[in-house]
């Protein structure tokens, strides 16, 4: 029972690791030869959009609409990414569901 704590209490430090890192980070990704770009945070929370102003016109609508889906997509791939490359070390290779 004596290791079963000693495990216990190192997960809990992992997972403040991996919270301290997701909260942290920052990856930014764009759409359409850079037309569009966002930054996103390690939870998946979008942080802003740029969008380049020649882009904006009635026509181009559902365009934009699409390079923005694109950009977001993209952006939450490169979250995944980053966390799978900077903690795997700290994991041991061990996957932990939901995080990459």
């Amino acid at each position: 029972m004596k290791d079963f704590g000693k495990f216990l209490k190192r997960a809990q430090e992992l997972q403040k690791q991996i919270q301290e890192k997701m909260e942290s980070m920052e990856v930014e990704s764009s759409s359409g030869g850079g037309m569009v770009t966002v930054r996103m945070n390690g939870k998946k929370e979008l942080l802003s959009i740029e969008i380049d102003p020649e882009v904006v016109t009635d026509a181009d609508r559902e365009m934009l609409q699409d390079l923005i889906l694109a950009a977001v997509n993209d952006a939450s791939r490169k979250v995944d990414e980053a966390l799978a490359e900077e903690l795997g070390g700290l994991t041991g290779g061990l996957k932990i569901p939901g995080l990459f």
